[in-house]
């Protein structure tokens, strides 16, 4: 759909497209719910700006917009839209902090053993008509914001969790910044992840990680080299999960 994220289901005079941040417009006066909204003078189509959110920005209309003539409900039906991953049934919504699903996969341990379903969100804007090279570089890049969201698929207790995670990035850091993974450790409180528990990794600004864990407690870790090895333990030449980073690319394939 060009450069909209999602058209809202309104009459052809009233049509609401959901665009990227900032986009440069004139301000009318219709508003929707925690936005501010302009005027596309080219299009001639009434747009809603929710600055800081990305493209994901639909997820701010999904109520009702506001003209002089009264509310106007603005539909977003992709905003429902819940992806399955096949192995294990888990959902993943269509947004998590403000950024798309493009993928999922399932972490196997010893061949048989469904650990956790893993999926990924990213900044449509900014992969969309990638070639294949690009997804790979982006994928890799801590500077592309990523968000990585995992589901436990059986109980697992956190220092096992914890320990199989540090075991894949130690390698991948080559002796720089070991510290952190002591800090990674420690974010994760003591106990037993069950089954549905969530942890979300959102990497950002090159050297930024933003940890929720299964408890909901939120921490920050900043080094490029932990959060480039990071990338590549799901990224990488070798994932943890190679069918979660094949669903991801056919997914910014098809953005």
């Amino acid at each position: 759909m060009n450069s909209a994220v999602q058209k809202c289901s309104l009459s052809a005079t009233r049509r609401l497209l959901l665009f990227k941040a900032n986009t440069k417009v004139t301000q009318h006066r219709l508003f929707c719910r925690g936005a501010s909204v302009g005027f596309d003078k080219t299009s001639g189509a009434t747009i809603i700006l929710c600055a800081g959110m990305g493209a994901s920005v639909a997820a701010l209309c999904a109520g009702w917009a506001y003209d002089e003539g009264g509310p106007v409900k603005c539909e977003a039906p992709a905003l429902s839209r819940i992806s399955k991953e096949p192995k294990t049934g888990i959902t993943f919504p269509f947004l998590v902090d403000g950024l798309t699903f493009v993928g999922a996969g399932v972490r196997v341990k010893y061949g048989f053993v469904k650990v956790y379903a893993v999926g990924t969100y990213v900044d449509p804007v900014l992969l969309k008509g990638m070639g294949p090279a690009d997804v790979d570089k982006a994928l890799l890049d801590p500077g592309v914001s990523k968000t990585i969201r995992i589901v436990m698929n059986r109980g697992l207790s956190v220092e096992k969790y914890s320990a199989a995670i540090v075991e894949a990035l130690k390698p991948r850091m080559n002796g720089k910044d070991l510290e952190k993974l002591e800090e990674f450790k420690a974010m994760n409180p003591p106990g037993d992840l069950i089954e549905g528990s969530e942890l979300i990794m959102t990497i950002r600004g090159g050297d930024v990680m933003m940890y929720r864990t299964a408890a909901g407690m939120l921490g920050i870790i900043r080094s490029e080299i932990f959060c480039r090895a990071m990338c590549d333990v799901f990224y990488g030449s070798d994932p943890v999960s190679p069918p979660h980073k094949t669903e991801v690319i056919k997914g910014i394939a098809a953005l």
